[in-house]
């Protein structure tokens, strides 16, 4: 399982490893300066931040660092535990076969990725095809999703429609009739869907370039 300090001090080392401070790091990669800011890692009621996936995935793309070099950066990463998850293609993704009714991975046909523990034994990854989602995440990139994990409001998560179309959006609002959701991609509409269209959704953990 991967923790709060763990994940800020791999920031740091990797700052580090670029000659930057963490409010450095934060500038190259477009984000507020005041970003990484170690007052920014807890509120004054002692509640933990967490660096958001997509300001990571920024610093990953300002740096030229791949997620093994970003995980490489965690203390004791040597001994940080691993699981293997399924890994298949969006497009895949949306054919039968692969999931069961509560959106769980099932079936033959996946890859394996090894990536560091998530906690949820039913993880999977989805490797991003196209330009939809766009610029969060690109062409190629995996994506961690947890179906065990709880879903609120601002979290991005994967919609499969019972089309058998497989989408990741902003969940923006989910009520017993309908589930409103915003676009990574601002070129693509907003999808509003009846509740009974979604086959299942699930959040998005971590993105990997």
């Amino acid at each position: 399982m991967l923790r709060h300090a763990e994940i800020w001090a791999a920031i740091d080392g990797l700052a580090a490893r670029h000659s930057l401070s963490p409010s450095g790091l934060a500038k190259r990669a477009g984000l507020d300066a005041t970003t990484f800011n170690k007052s920014k890692r807890s509120t004054r009621d002692g509640k933990l931040r967490w660096p958001s996936t997509e300001s990571v995935a920024k610093v990953l793309e300002a740096t030229g660092a791949t997620i093994g070099e970003f995980l490489a950066e965690l203390p004791n990463s040597a001994n940080t535990a691993r699981q293997r998850i399924p890994v298949i293609g969006c497009a895949q993704a949306g054919s039968a076969g692969y999931f069961d009714d509560a959106g769980y991975p099932t079936g033959a046909g996946w890859d394996e990725v090894v990536f560091p523990d998530v906690t949820d034994p039913n993880a999977y990854a989805l490797v991003v095809s196209g330009d939809s989602m766009e610029p969060l995440y690109r062409d190629g990139d995996r994506i961690i999703v947890s179906p065990a994990a709880n879903i609120r409001r601002g979290d991005r998560v994967v919609i499969k429609t019972r089309e058998g179309e497989v989408m990741a959006k902003e969940l923006v609002r989910r009520t017993a009739q309908w589930i409103e959701l915003r676009s990574v991609n601002p070129e693509h509409p907003d999808p509003v869907l009846q509740t009974s269209d979604v086959e299942w959704l699930a959040r998005i953990l971590w993105a990997s370039q």
